[in-house]
């Protein structure tokens, strides 16, 4: 084979490709995809981690409201057992207030028929709590020896007895507002 050499045109190299002008080259074209495909895995990661906290806190308002709901059962609790003692309160204020009006009845209708009241023997009283027993006795006692004979009782007022110590301490504040404190 013969070679024909022109000492004035340039050599042309076999393994170099001349590029066309409005075609982009594969190391371009990787990158931008390169780009693309971190920048759609930043937006996942970030989506990801916000959805992860949003579940752990989802999970601990429902944490939460169960401890509300056992509150709010605790709460009903105590107003049941509190509302059972003012029920079992009143019904016994009830009670006695009855029979103490049928002892005025009792009394006035006597008195209209015109038999003195102090002629006749002591009308039955509602029976008292045990603490008041021993005092309404010492009261009455020294009322008896102490007046006429003949002079008409006078109806004191009865003073309840201290209850147990309370487990609340009632707060009342210059604005009228009342807290209760509980006392362990």
């Amino acid at each position: 084979m013969t070679m024909i050499s022109v000492p004035d045109v340039p050599a042309i190299e076999l393994g170099e490709q001349e590029k066309a002008p409005g075609k982009a080259s594969w190391g371009w074209t990787i990158g931008v995809a390169a780009v693309g495909a971190g920048l759609v895995t930043f937006v996942n990661v970030t989506a990801a981690i916000y959805l992860y906290r949003g579940v752990n806190d989802l999970k601990a308002m429902e944490a939460r409201l169960d401890q509300l709901g056992q509150f709010e059962q605790r709460i009903g609790a105590r107003i049941d057992t509190v509302n059972n003692g003012f029920q079992s309160r009143f019904e016994t204020l009830d009670r006695q207030l009855q029979t103490n009006f049928g002892q005025i009845n009792g009394s006035t209708a006597r008195l209209e028929q015109g038999a003195p009241a102090a002629a006749e023997a002591e009308m039955p009283r509602a029976p008292e709590p045990p603490a008041l027993a021993a005092t309404a006795l010492a009261e009455a006692s020294a009322a008896e020896g102490a007046g006429e004979p003949d002079a008409p009782r006078m109806f004191k007022r009865k003073v309840a007895p201290p209850g147990p110590n309370p487990s609340y301490q009632r707060i009342e504040q210059s604005d009228g507002k009342v807290y209760y404190k509980k006392i362990n």
